[in-house]
């Protein structure tokens, strides 16, 4: 009796060292095979749309994420640089965005679904540079009129805080706006508009 008692533990031990073994190789099969449905480094480039969170962006603040090689900011204006639009309405050579820069959705005075919320691809449409960062509080460099916004350091184009061209500069458009779409409060999909993805 002890001899069968024996046999049994020993077909039960591998049972479960053979089932342990089974999982350990569907998992180590399923990891790389789930893996292989995000997007590649090469298809992100190419143009797959990517998500930003913006959970932790605050007012003033401005993000950059990689979308089809090139520099998107998300910056959250804050009513002092909505307010500011208005003011450079006159100084801008495009005011009421009607070059198609943007999606039809962000064809307004903020360039943006959500008037708070700004996505601009960061290239400037001159001859590609990427434009740095100006705040309202460079005035002693960019003008005492300054509302903050962006200047081009390769030939001096002005954008405001909506990515609109200062006349003028040698930029001949807008900033573009890309094509996205919020998936909640805190997760946008750039590069595409529609929530299916």
């Amino acid at each position: 009796m002890s001899d069968i008692k024996q046999i049994n533990k020993a077909r039960r031990n591998l049972v479960i060292a053979s089932c342990a073994a089974g999982g350990a190789a569907g998992v180590a099969v399923a990891v790389p095979f789930a893996a292989s449905w995000l997007p590649s480094e090469r298809a992100k480039a190419g143009g797959a749309p990517v998500v930003a969170d913006i959970s932790t962006l605050k007012p003033g603040e401005m993000m950059t994420v990689e979308w089809r090689s090139k520099p998107v900011w998300i910056i959250r204006r804050t009513k002092e640089m909505l307010d500011g639009l208005a003011r450079v309405d006159a100084k801008v050579s495009d005011p009421k965005s009607d070059v198609p820069m943007q999606p039809e959705y962000a064809k307004n005075e903020y360039r943006s679904i959500k008037p708070e919320l700004l996505v601009l691809v960061g290239i400037c449409t001159h001859l590609g540079c990427s434009p740095q960062e100006k705040p309202a509080a460079d005035k002693a460099e960019m003008g005492a009129d300054w509302a903050g916004g962006f200047l081009c350091p390769c030939h001096g184009s002005k954008f405001d805080l909506a990515g609109r061209v200062y006349k003028g500069a040698p930029a001949p458009v807008n900033l573009e706006v890309p094509k996205y779409t919020y998936l909640s409060d805190t997760r946008i999909l750039i590069g595409e508009d529609t929530k299916g993805a």
